[in-house]
């Protein structure tokens, strides 16, 4: 049986992001983690990784399809080949990037990357599927100048790889490497809210692009992470839509074409500020963020590892699995990371989360064993519990710090 080894990368990440903490700890930097904000961040990247086992294979498909078709020349591969890749690579991810924060419709996928308040190694995995969409569009101009689409995976791999290890504050400037590549400190600069550091070092792994264009800015002052107006929401759901939410409220309220127009593709500095505060009230998110109580941390540290544990094994053996385990798998992870963001805020609705992912989960093992007729056994006994043991107010007496 053969097993897909990027697998791997899950527990890697991990035992990264857990280095960083201790080393954090041993050197008494208590601010570097928050542990709302490092779980949310886990979450955003667990849905990512599995939606993107779905459509990944289709980046390679389209690379191939591009190449065979259209590409003007075939580049065969050499060791000056690959070098020309990467900045080839570099230099596209720069104008992507670039343009996800200066076209609202690409920053709305872009801005979940920004939206932690904290830059370490779980920052990382803030990436969302629909934003690995657009960049892999850009990254078609790869195979239509000639390089062959596995040449492309490979160095995406590395580039990626690259990019993680830039999102911590432990290690500090790098000397002349600060000249020729992008260091933590130079990438901590983008992530900043500051006005000074705003829209600078757009590059992945080279500097130069950004002094090229005018977009470079050395570190100065410690910079304040996150957006220059935070979201006051550890919802997932929150997180990927409340933009998406924002341009559908400013086109509705734009008079005429053009104002219609700058709403789907102007400046994200031009958006209205008034529009999230209306939608935060609309939609319960005004909230102030509350610290996680510790009675309920254990019980949503396990249903973390418990997703992690799938990611990972759904990953390994994703070409063996049926379809309908495959979408039972990413209901269920999806499940239960809105559960988490719910924890996480202590919404009161977290019990009826709850009773559906459990009757969820006996639908599949009974539709597994094909005794599907029986699923009605599991919702008649949750709600003779309910009446007997009175297992929502049980439930939420442990859940709630309120």
């Amino acid at each position: 049986m053969t097993v897909n080894y990027l697998a791997f990368a899950i527990p890697a990440f991990f035992i990264f992001v857990f280095i960083e903490y201790k080393v954090a700890q041993q050197r008494k930097k208590s601010g570097v983690f928050k542990y709302e904000s490092s779980v949310a961040n886990f979450s955003v990247g667990i849905a990512e990784r599995l939606l993107n086992l779905f459509i990944a294979a289709s980046f390679y498909q389209v690379y191939q399809w591009v190449y065979d078709n259209y590409a003007f020349f075939h580049i065969s591969a050499s060791w000056s080949v690959w070098f020309l890749l990467l900045l080839a690579t570099d230099f596209v991810w720069y104008w992507y990037h670039r343009l996800g924060h200066e076209i609202n419709f690409l920053w709305a996928a872009h801005i979940v990357h920004h939206q932690s308040e904290e830059f370490n190694f779980t920052a990382a995995a803030r990436i969302t599927t629909i934003q690995a969409v657009f960049r892999n569009v850009f990254w078609c101009v790869l195979p239509l100048a000639g390089f062959h689409p596995n040449m492309i995976i490979t160095i995406l791999l590395v580039h990626g790889a690259y990019s993680f290890f830039t999102h911590t504050q432990l290690i500090g400037k790098l000397g002349w490497l600060e000249h020729v590549l992008i260091t933590p400190s130079l990438h901590g600069v983008h992530h900043a809210s500051d006005e000074k550091y705003l829209d600078k070092n757009y590059g992945d792994v080279f500097v130069f692009w950004d002094k090229l264009f005018g977009t470079f800015q050395r570190e100065e002052e410690s910079p304040k992470y996150g957006l220059t107006h935070p979201i006051k929401s550890y919802s997932f759901l929150w997180q990927h839509f409340h933009y998406y939410l924002e341009i559908a409220e400013a086109y509705k309220r734009a008079e005429g074409a053009k104002a219609k127009w700058n709403a789907l593709f102007g400046s994200p500095a031009l958006m209205d500020q008034n529009i999230r505060p209306i939608l935060e009230e609309r939609y319960f998110q005004n909230k102030q963020q509350k610290r996680g109580e510790s009675k309920f941390k254990t019980y949503l540290n396990v249903q973390l590892i418990m997703v992690v544990l799938t990611l990972t094994g759904t990953t390994m053996f994703y070409q063996y699995l049926t379809e309908i385990y495959k979408w039972a798998v990413l209901i269920l992870v999806l499940l239960t990371l809105i559960n988490i963001g719910a924890l996480l805020e202590q919404r009161v609705w977290i019990y009826y989360l709850e009773a559906f992912r459990l009757i969820f989960l006996f639908a599949f093992f009974f539709y597994s064993f094909q005794i599907f007729e029986w699923v009605v056994l599991p919702i008649i006994l949750l709600i003779v519990f309910e009446r007997i043991f009175s297992l929502k107010m049980r439930y939420n007496k442990y859940i709630l710090s309120h």
